[in-house]
């Protein structure tokens, strides 16, 4: 196992970490309401902080469940097509979906950017800055876009991804 392997592998596996921290989170944050209800107190804020959290873990999953083959994906289309049409096919499905993601992670994180220079904050009562959940789904697609150039790379070389 080369290095660049190993790197990519501590980048899924920490993604994987911060999509599981994400959903213990919106599971605090729903429970604090429920127990807020009985006990008569209001969270602040906990629809938008469980919207970004779930954003967040949706984001972070993107690549962990690439590489364990989740995703949704064309194989029972791929399977009819004989090998020599299926995996130029299918070569060229992630070398299209590598661009898509490194042009979605840029702009994301021209988005986060741009919040973090304008000060922009979350409309609610906790005035949280926006570049810091915007940064969640910045990584999250940064981390995707390397599973899928990782995908491709593998493709190229006549491994199936």
């Amino acid at each position: 196992m080369s290095l660049l392997e190993k790197a990519l592998g501590v980048a899924f596996r920490l993604a994987e970490f911060l999509a599981a921290l994400m959903g213990l989170f919106i599971l605090l944050v729903i429970l604090a309401q429920v127990v807020g209800r009985y006990l008569g107190f209001v969270v602040p804020s906990a629809l938008e902080m469980a919207g970004f959290a779930t954003a967040g873990l949706i984001f972070m999953g993107l690549a962990p469940t690439l590489r364990a083959g989740g995703h949704i994906q064309m194989r029972l289309l791929l399977q009819k097509l004989p090998p020599r049409t299926r995996r130029p096919l299918e070569t060229f499905a992630l070398g299209l979906g590598f661009l898509t993601s490194l042009y979605a992670s840029v702009q994301a994180w021209l988005r986060v950017a741009e919040s973090f220079r304008y000060g922009d904050l979350a409309p609610g009562l906790l005035p949280l800055p926006l570049w810091l959940p915007q940064s969640f789904l910045a990584v999250g697609l940064s981390i995707f876009a390397l599973a899928l150039l990782e995908a491709f790379l593998q493709a190229l070389k006549g491994v199936r991804p």
